[in-house]
């Protein structure tokens, strides 16, 4: 008996039902097609990922498939490595074409992609992919990027009707999740954004119909940029939605006008959004190696004791720890704190870069590879090209919690202590502590190294190796592969 001829959408990092061009080329395609999106136990056990990851991917997908219900279609969710997949509905269908999104992720991912390449080439199927979010495979350097980038994001978004599944294809249902993985997975936190792409059109509706106006403002606010940045972070991230879609709605809203300042703001962020992927897509070392191989030679000390106290929140400097915290709990804080996090880490705590970046990577709701690797390896000045910053971490909270709101939100053992100390608890008298009724050392930790000291140290080193001849050269190389340089511009 001959086998169903049948196509596949595979979803990776794109689990939405509009703006989707593997959907809608399935659906131009006139024979039946299966959507497959694999959790797979090798991806699922990397150090870049976790439970909240998942778990928002889960939501996401029951969200999907609620919406495709109207036209008896679904996601089939299987549990094994995407080779496995592939090969078993080889054996039950004659497959003819897989379609899908290029995913510009880890390099895991990257010698996944090239098995399943090989597997479908060796089975004669053709396998379409698409490039997303103007981000291009293969390119070797950034000339006419930006203009090409534009003319993508000025293209409709893709309508995608959906025809009723009449075929009555089997749900693939091979490889169920494991009952104690499901568990976790439908046990989704309330703390953490809601998933879905109906969740992600509410959060940047509501940006533009009234809580977008301050971004400007609060940008760099830690309990202000809570309400008045977009939040679609994690939606781009997994695909929710995609990024002409946002950068679209944003750029044609009737408050656009009243609010040019607040809009044209993030729509640039959504530009600088898709400039780091393409350079993580270009060069994936950004994950485990030096993007500028002269940083290989810069010692660290490494501390163990730092590095546990950053992870816990409990480095003595408030608004560190709140950070962190709030970051564990609800998996967001703006850039800002993001950076001065990973600045603290590697400058004043003299930690290598990698020791803590998959850590964050954890915590980060909206991890995406494309963006965290170099944004990290920014701000750990091992890029030789970008502006080092070294953080007053004691400034920022004056700045930007001046009257320590965030503070005692996350650190609520300084809930009694006044704004006159709170950004520096450690100038408190011992009769002050007692009458707060916190003891430093005891109820909150002193400071793990001299702010001062450490930034000192830090400066000293990082500035000087920039001089290293093999970070000069390394420099040129990456101004011309990941820069977009313009007539007489010089090098920044």
């Amino acid at each position: 008996m001959p086998k169903q001829k049948i196509n596949i959408v595979w979803l990776k990092r794109d689990i939405r039902t509009q703006d989707h061009l593997p959907l809608r080329q399935a659906e131009l395609s006139g024979i039946p097609y299966l959507i497959i999106y694999c959790f797979e136990p090798t991806l699922i056990s990397y150090p870049d990922t976790s439970v909240r990851h998942l778990q928002f991917i889960y939501n996401s997908l029951i969200s999907t498939n609620n919406k495709l219900a109207d036209y008896d279609r679904h996601i089939n969710i299987c549990y094994a490595e995407s080779s496995i997949v592939f090969s078993d509905l080889i054996r039950v269908y004659d497959v003819q074409q897989v379609f899908s999104y290029k995913e510009s992720g880890t390099e895991i991912t990257w010698h996944r992609d090239r098995i399943i390449s090989k597997l479908l080439r060796q089975h004669q199927v053709r396998w379409n992919q698409y490039n997303k979010d103007g981000v291009i495979r293969g390119i070797k350097n950034r000339q006419n990027w930006d203009k090409n980038w534009y003319v993508v994001m000025s293209k409709p978004p893709i309508h995608n009707a959906y025809t009723h599944d009449n075929s009555k294809l089997q749900s693939h249902t091979e490889f169920p999740l494991p009952e104690d993985l499901l568990e976790q997975l439908v046990s989704y936190p309330k703390q953490y954004q809601p998933a879905g792409e109906e969740n992600a059109w509410k959060y940047l509706r509501s940006f533009t119909y009234d809580r977008g106006r301050n971004y400007h403002r609060h940008i760099s606010k830690p309990t202000e940029s809570r309400l008045s940045c977009g939040r679609i972070s994690p939606y781009l991230a997994w695909g929710n939605i995609s990024v002409k879609q946002a950068y679209q709605h944003i750029k044609t809203h009737k408050h656009y006008v009243s609010n040019k300042r607040a809009f044209t703001g993030i729509m640039t962020r959504l530009k600088w959004h898709c400039h780091f992927i393409q350079k993580f897509e270009v060069e994936c070392r950004y994950e485990t190696a030096c993007i500028n191989r002269g940083y290989e030679d810069l010692g660290f000390t490494n501390d163990d004791t730092y590095l546990t106290a950053w992870k816990k929140g409990l480095t003595g400097y408030p608004l560190v720890d709140a950070c962190m915290r709030c970051l564990t709990h609800t998996g967001w804080i703006n850039f800002r704190m993001r950076a001065m996090l990973v600045s603290f880490l590697c400058h004043h705590l003299d930690q290598d870069w990698r020791r803590g970046v998959y850590h964050i990577a954890q915590l980060f709701l909206d991890y995406e590879p494309g963006i965290h690797y170099p944004q990290f390896q920014m701000q750990a000045g091992t890029t030789g090209v970008n502006t080092v910053r070294i953080y007053n971490v004691v400034k920022q909270s004056q700045d930007h919690d001046i009257e320590g709101v965030f503070i005692k939100k996350w650190v609520p053992e300084l809930r009694n202590v006044p704004k006159e100390f709170i950004h520096e608890p450690w100038t408190m008298t011992y009769m002050d502590q007692k009458l707060l009724g916190v003891t430093l050392g005891e109820d909150y930790p002193m400071p793990i190294v001299d702010l001062q000291t450490s930034a000192r140290a830090a400066r000293e080193k990082i500035y000087g190796h920039r001089k290293d001849s093999k970070v000069r050269k390394e420099r040129v190389r990456i101004l011309e592969t990941h820069t977009r340089r313009r007539p007489n511009q010089r090098d920044s």
